[in-house]
Formats: structure tokens, sequence, C-alpha cells
């Protein structure tokens, strides 16, 4: 009698729970892993949303960016964050406490605008505008992309570290991170139309 079976990987559920195996053997480069895959798949977004715009072609040079930014920085940088962010206050049973909330603002108003400051630097030397070119971004854009990232990223940020699991946060964070990416890549490339058409990049 023949049977069918259908492989692991097409089945979600297997799927999730090998996923979550890994979240415990590999943590790190699962984490890394999947930030450069969910980080490239916003700039991929981002660029049809230009494109449908401006009639533009898919740019792989900067989707590429993105996805090896979220491979060596975003999955790495969260994953040591929330591990130093729990060590230093441990998770509560209950998710409404005063260490939720010092740990949120530990997030926000620490951790967010220093990592903001890293992403710029990252992509103008990336790009070859060089750092002289990310300060003048920190000078006049960064209060802006603040303003912006605490409106989504402070109630994100306080679901994440009251009822995700350790494991999970970053995961949930990269979700989140999906949005926040297509709008940093149009503000990060906005402008750049031209001088892609002159370079061919």
């Amino acid at each position: 009698t023949l049977r069918c079976s259908s492989p692991a990987m097409f089945d979600p559920a297997s799927a999730w729970s090998a996923y979550n195996v890994e979240l415990v053997t590999h943590p790190l480069v699962t984490k890394a892993i999947t930030a450069g895959v969910i980080i490239g798949a916003g700039d991929a977004a981002a660029q049809l949303v230009e494109n449908s715009k401006s009639g533009g072609s898919f740019d792989p040079v900067r989707y590429a960016r993105w996805a090896i930014f979220g491979l060596l920085l975003q999955g790495p940088w969260n994953h040591a964050f929330y591990m130093l962010l729990d060590s230093a206050l441990p998770p509560t049973p209950d998710p409404f406490t005063i260490t939720t909330l010092e740990k949120v603002g530990i997030d926000q108003f620490v951790q967010a605008p220093i990592f903001t400051v890293i992403i710029l630097c990252f992509f103008a030397i990336v790009e070859g505008k060089g750092l002289a070119y990310a300060k003048e971004q920190v000078r006049t854009e960064l209060k802006g992309i603040l303003i912006k990232n605490w409106a989504i990223f402070i109630p994100a940020t306080a679901i994440n570290i009251a009822f995700c699991p350790p494991e999970l946060r970053v995961l949930f964070l990269n979700c989140v991170f999906f949005g926040w990416v297509i709008y940093l890549s149009l503000l990060l490339n906005d402008g750049d139309a031209g001088e892609a058409a002159d370079s061919g990049s």
C-alpha cells in the first residue's frame, strides 16, 4: 500500500516546531537569518511601492544591503540586547509591572536612538556616502525618525516584552520592523533615483 506523506517543510505546524527547536539550539544564527529574510523583504516591498509610482526597476544591490543589514546587525543586535535586558531585569509572571515599563523605557529611549544612529551610519557607509553624510542625517533627521519610531515601537515593544516568550521577541520585532523598513528604505533612498540612473546602481 502506497502512503503519501508531505515533507515537513510543507507542513506549517512541523515547520514552526522545527523553527522553535532552532531558536533554542542555534538562537543567534536562527534570529540573524530570519532578520535577513524579513528585512530584505521589507526593502523589496518598499521598492515595489516606489516602482509603482516611478516605473523604475528592482534594485538587487539595494535589496542585498538591507538583507545583509538584517543578517549582520538587526538580528544579532536585538538577540544580544534582549538577553542583556532580561539578565538585568528578569521577566515577571505578571506582564503589567514596573519592570515591564522600565524595560520598554530602556528599549525605546536608550537602545532605539543608538541603533537608529547605527542604521544611518551603516547605510551611509555601504552606499558610499560616508560618515559625514550620516552625521548630517543624524543632525537633521534623527529627531523626526525617532518620533515616528516611538509611535510604532512603544506600543509594539510593550506587547513584545509583556506577552512574547523571550525566544520569540526578535521574531516579533522583525515582523513589526518589516513595516518600519519600508518607511526607512523609502526615506534613505528618497531623491536617489537620479543618482541611481546616472550611476547604473
